[in-house]
């Protein structure tokens, strides 16, 4: 019989999801049943005995390898099953997020078309392009999971957004303010949070990676990099001069990014310790705005800068996340002259409480002190 949703014994929420063997061991042994839980992406060939003497009702197994016999007994109990999707890049089923590790996996000695990650994409370009159904689905689960490993990674944690775009190039000014931003915002016990791709988005990254080290550590690190400024023309280059600094220094500090592959022509950057990575863009945007619960700093961009500027408008106009989010806009001849964003965002703002709550500064190094000036109106 099903239990009702409300029942004591029924595990919910988060508390209800096991991510790892020791999990599963340890839900058991506290239980003695695996009812109402989910299991994702966990190899449980080793667990059969286990499985064929446990209460399985009402749980759900997310591509979790089990034996015939195993995963006969848990469909006959009445959990649902969901095996593993053989030949794939990437897991739909995964319960966290991704490492810079494991999307360039053999960086080292391969070139970066031979990397999971640029296999994703492959992959992604390939069934966009045929429209199959079972593709689109296993694109949508894979997004479902990010999403909940998000939520968990950032839970309580003070998130501020760095939205800025990919032509900033390593070795010039702008992008070490960037840089210079990010850990300045990580020292202050921020989680700065990026739309994970190169540019200004690395910058970010790096400057919160740089955060617990020494000063000098970053000056070093910017000019290691500067040898491989862009991702164009080699992913490959630039991909490890990124993990050159990372070895040099291995005890970063933390950051998140949230990339897509549907801008799959820009490449992750390795300096986000938590990486989100989408298929779909919207989803992923939405997604970034959301938990930037602390504010967001624009930098200078084109045009996805400024989608982001009014995507995050949007929710502050009509408070329909609560009181708005602090964002300040940086460079005001780019936001004014360039591309004149802050008119329209300071009309919009007049008479609303996110008037109180926008900024325009002149250069990166005022944007922290802007942030903390506008989270207090509030």
């Amino acid at each position: 019989m099903t239990q009702p949703l409300g029942r004591p014994d029924r595990p919910r929420g988060h508390e209800r999801e096991i991510h790892s063997l020791d999990e599963f061991d340890a839900a058991l042994g506290a239980r003695g049943s695996l009812r109402g839980h989910r299991i994702q992406s966990v190899d449980l060939t080793d667990r059969t005995f286990a499985l064929l003497a446990a209460s399985t009702a009402d749980a759900v197994f997310l591509g979790c390898a089990m034996a015939p016999e195993a995963a006969a007994k848990v469909r006959a109990d009445g959990a649902l099953v969901f095996p593993p999707v053989p030949d794939l890049p990437f897991d739909p089923y995964r319960s966290r997020l991704y490492s810079p590790g494991e999307l360039y996996e053999g960086i080292a000695g391969q070139p970066y078309e031979q990397t999971p990650d640029a296999r994703s994409y492959t992959w992604f370009q390939r069934t966009r392009a045929d429209g199959d159904i079972f593709s689109s689905m296993l694109r949508s689960l894979h997004d479902d999971a990010i999403s909940d490993a998000l939520d968990e990674a950032l839970a309580g944690a003070r998130v501020v957004g760095v939205m800025g775009g990919h032509a900033m190039v390593r070795g010039g000014a702008e992008y070490a303010g960037a840089a210079r931003l990010g850990r300045s915002l990580s020292r202050a016990g921020l989680t700065v949070a990026t739309g994970g791709g190169p540019g200004a988005m690395e910058a970010a990254n790096l400057g919160a990676y740089a955060a617990p080290l020494p000063d000098a550590a970053l000056d070093e690190a910017l000019e290691l990099l500067a040898k491989a400024p862009s991702f164009t023309p080699s992913v490959t280059d630039w991909a490890r001069a990124a993990f050159e600094v990372r070895a040099r220094w291995p005890r970063g500090g933390d950051s998140a990014g949230i990339p897509t592959w549907f801008y799959g022509h820009e490449p992750p950057n390795a300096f986000a310790s938590r990486i989100g990575k989408y298929f779909a863009n919207a989803t992923r945007e939405d997604g970034l705005l959301a938990r930037s619960t602390a504010g967001v700093v624009f930098l200078p961009g084109a045009a996805g800068t400024v989608q982001e500027i009014f995507d995050n408008a949007t929710p502050n106009y009509y408070a329909s996340r609560g009181a708005p989010a602090p964002m300040v806009l940086v460079d005001r001849a780019h936001w004014t002259t360039r591309l004149p964003a802050w008119p329209l965002l300071a009309t919009l703002a007049e008479g609303r409480p996110m008037a109180a709550r926008i900024a325009l500064v002149d250069s990166i190094d005022e944007a922290p002190q802007a942030l903390e000036r506008l989270a207090a109106a509030g």
